[in-house]
């Protein structure tokens, strides 16, 4: 890599980085209100109601990666457009759906459920538009449009806690964030360099076979990082799931903070050429990050009661455990985004299997905070390991 090159890198990852950072710092700010306020019960409903919502929002975020790749190609952006409003449509039918179906899995209320999963169908522009920005390498303004969204999906929902809104009204905020968020990042990507110099008028076929196949790979990312939250109010206590969704935080945000080296290196993984180098490059930075990360949560973990509320007093010593599944499902990210750059969606297949068998270890096993922490952590391990075999062997 040249010097030139180099730089350029480092400039791109800086830009993503700082908006992913100031994303991810906002949604976790989020979360000491929420936990405070809400109590152990509320904030089950809203940190439950929440991960639901991502994990129906996966065709929108998939479109991401497959609007990046096809402005690479030079698929035509009003193709592309088209497909971006056809998946809005399609996660808003599954959100409908979603409703009734997280009712009585999640004991969460008609309205509560609705304002949360109605916040799903938005994300297919904001993934959208941020694709066409990622394709373009206008990292720049990618930067700051992912700083952008995480301050209008996160302060309404701090504003509407300090008003004193319960579950609803903050999961509804965020939803209006999102909403208003869509509509700039669609004028911003509607706006871009190549719309203004008439490119992007391939030919290629682009439809929703193109966004399932990389939901598929998406689906088994999001859910990883999602299922022992979305179980824990079926095989918990209420007190103890709201005392496990803050654990979970911890997960999240290490998960999320390195999110920027994906972003950047998603091309790379596109290339034949420099795809197996990208990705050994991209593990070891997330591998260093995650020690780190998990370090941290060894020494914070004692500062939660006091922080939060002594009612988290449980989970405290434990923090690390939650800091440590994140970190390895950040590498197995960027393993199945390797699989979404080669478009091959049997990337998937390892991770797919584990968690299977950890849906079943938890309806079956776990009963405790602990017990459902643990499997979590085993089966990210066993994700991460059966994915780097699989891709070692398939070359």
């Amino acid at each position: 890599m040249t010097t030139t090159a180099r730089g350029t890198t480092v400039r791109a990852l800086g830009a993503v980085t700082v908006g992913t950072l100031l994303a991810n710092l906002l949604a976790y700010v989020v979360q000491v209100p929420a936990s405070r306020v809400l109590g152990p019960d509320g904030f089950g409903q809203f940190s439950v109601l929440n991960a639901a919502m991502l994990v129906l929002s996966v065709p929108a975020l998939a479109v991401q990666a497959v609007v990046a790749r096809e402005v690479v190609k030079g698929t035509s952006r009003r193709r592309l457009w088209r497909l971006i409003g056809l998946v809005g449509v399609v996660v808003a039918v599954g959100s409908a759906v979603g409703v009734v179906v997280m009712m009585p899995l999640a004991h969460t209320s008609w309205a509560t459920t609705l304002a949360a999963l109605a916040g799903a169908a938005p994300l297919a522009v904001i993934a959208g538009g941020q694709g066409f920005l990622q394709g373009e390498g206008r990292f720049g303004l990618l930067g700051g449009v992912l700083a952008g969204v995480g301050v209008a999906k996160s302060a309404p929902i701090i504003a509407a806690i300090a008003f004193g809104a319960g579950p609803t009204g903050a999961l509804a905020a965020g939803t209006i964030g999102s909403v208003v968020a869509a509509i700039v990042v669609a004028v911003l990507a509607a706006d871009s360099r190549a719309d203004r110099a008439g490119s992007g008028s391939g030919a290629a076929r682009i439809g929703m076979g193109d966004v399932l196949s990389a939901s598929s790979v998406q689906f088994v990312m999001i859910v990883a990082v999602s299922v022992d939250l979305l179980l824990s109010r079926s095989v918990l206590s209420a007190d103890d799931a709201g005392v496990y969704a803050l654990g979970a935080v911890a997960t999240k945000a290490a998960f999320w903070l390195p999110q920027a080296i994906g972003v950047v290196v998603f091309p790379r993984l596109a290339d034949p050429v420099r795809s197996a180098v990208a990705l050994r490059r991209a593990v070891t930075v997330l591998a260093g990050i995650g020690c780190a990360v998990t370090v941290a949560a060894v020494a914070c973990g004692p500062l939660v009661p006091a922080v939060i509320s002594d009612d988290y007093r449980p989970v405290a010593g434990w923090m690390w455990l939650f800091a440590l599944t994140g970190s390895l499902l950040a590498v197995l990210q960027v393993m199945l985004l390797a699989a979404i750059a080669r478009n091959s969606a049997r990337g998937a297949a390892p991770a797919f299997a584990v968690l299977i068998v950890e849906v079943v270890l938890i309806v079956s096993v776990a009963d405790s905070v602990l017990g459902l922490a643990a499997i979590a952590a085993a089966c990210a391990s066993a994700a991460v390991i059966g994915t780097w075999a699989w891709m070692r062997a398939v070359g």
